[in-house]
C-alpha cells in the first residue's frame, strides 16, 4: 500500500493529509470541481494501513484523496462511504472532529 501522509499542526487543530502516492502532483477535474493533489500539502512520510488509522484517530481535521487512503478511513470508522466524492473518478473525502 503506497500512501503519503503530512501532518499539519495548528494551535489544537491536528490536520492529516493523506493520499494514494500516485497521485501527487496531478489535478482531476469534474464539472466544476478542481482537486489539485498539492505536493507542498499531501507529500510527506509513507505510510501503511495501521499508521494512517492511528494518525486519524488523533486528527481534528483529514483531507484523504485516492483509493487507498479513502478505504482505510472507511474501513476504521472515520468516513461515512455516503459521504465520499469523485472526482475525476478519483476518490475524496474529508473529515472533522470538535474539540
Amino acid at each position: 500500500m503506497r500512501i503519503s501522509m503530512k501532518v499539519h499542526k495548528r494551535g489544537a487543530e491536528l490536520l492529516v493529509a493523506a493520499c494514494d502516492s500516485d497521485l501527487l502532483g496531478k489535478t482531476f477535474r469534474e464539472g466544476k470541481m478542481r482537486l489539485h493533489v498539492s505536493k507542498g500539502f499531501y507529500d510527506g512520510d509513507p505510510v501503511d494501513e495501521d499508521i494512517l488509522a492511528n494518525r486519524l484517530e488523533m486528527a481534528t481535521v483529514a483531507n484523504l484523496v485516492g483509493e487507498k487512503a479513502v478505504e482505510v478511513a472507511i474501513r476504521h470508522g472515520f468516513v461515512d462511504p455516503g459521504c465520499v466524492i469523485r472526482i475525476g473518478g478519483v476518490p475524496h473525502a474529508q473529515m472533522a472532529r470538535m474539540i
